[in-house]
């Protein structure tokens, strides 16, 4: 085999793996953004109709919607142009490294710690609150606009944060590794309509955000005192506090170091069986 052989190959090699990085890129994004997951289903309505008029020879609606497809293309960048620039804004935000994989084992728990001691306070005097902590995707958008405060994550500076009379106590706090970076952060609200109306403007806020970054959000209801967390859209509601610290340790946690834990964990068992 010659050399020009092998370049070829690897040439297309690479072509196909650029292929499927775009593509798991894109169904990535389509998996957590509500709007671009509204877009493909559109899409996906207005072929289906073109092609049973095909079949059934349906030549006025065929005629109708051969229009349409062809000018799809410039209709979808026109409409869409705010979904399309937050989509590009994301691949830019993305990061190799977020600040939370720098941290050891014992930072995280102790970061924990303290978010759970700032949770149990808030829940007991029902006073609500929104903790986003970021991960890979960039918060610097939100932060940019928020008070800048870069202290070390303790119980006491949440509570005083949110307490009632605080001019920051209706925003949100960013945290970047095992710091607080702001306070007073406005989030995006969802548009999914999957998600009751009773839900307050935190909760909105928290999904919102968890919809266009991997961060975790978390909220205390000023109403019930009830605690929730954000992740990719979803909102797990009504937790206790040992389940919300459960949850960040488990989503923080790198997956170089879960791999070690589950492999140590079946030792364990095989040791028990023998």
């Amino acid at each position: 085999m010659s050399l020009d052989s092998v370049l070829s190959i690897i040439k297309k090699i690479v072509d196909i793996c650029l292929v499927w990085l775009i593509l798991y890129y894109i169904l990535k994004n389509v998996r957590k953004n509500v709007k671009f997951s509204m877009i493909l289903k559109g899409i996906a309505i207005i072929v289906i109709i073109k092609l049973v008029s095909d079949y059934f020879g349906l030549v006025t609606i065929g005629l109708l919607f051969e229009y349409v497809i062809s000018w799809a293309p410039i209709a979808l960048i026109i409409i869409f142009q705010p979904e399309i620039r937050s989509a590009l804004e994301q691949l830019g935000k993305a990061k190799l490294l977020g600040s939370h994989k720098t941290l050891s084992l014992s930072e995280r728990e102790k970061m924990v710690t303290e978010i759970g001691g700032a949770l149990e306070y808030l829940k007991k005097n029902r006073i609500g609150a929104i903790i986003v902590i970021e991960r890979d995707t960039s918060l610097l958008n939100y932060i940019e606009k928020a008070k800048k405060i870069y202290a070390d994550i303790s119980n006491e500076l949440l509570c005083s944060i949110f307490f009632p009379d605080n001019p920051l106590h209706d925003g949100g706090v960013i945290i970047q590794g095992n710091k607080i970076t702001c306070a007073g952060a406005v989030f995006p609200t969802t548009v999914d309509m999957k998600f009751s109306k009773r839900l307050g403007t935190r909760h909105r806020a928290a999904i919102g955000i968890s919809e266009e970054s991997d961060a975790i959000a978390i909220i205390v209801s000023e109403e019930t005192g009830r605690i929730s967390v954000a992740i990719e859209g979803k909102l797990n509601y009504n937790l206790s506090i040992d389940e919300v610290k459960s949850i960040i340790l488990e989503e923080l946690m790198p997956k170089s170091e879960t791999f070690v834990v589950e492999k140590e964990e079946e030792e364990d068992d095989i040791d028990e069986i023998n």
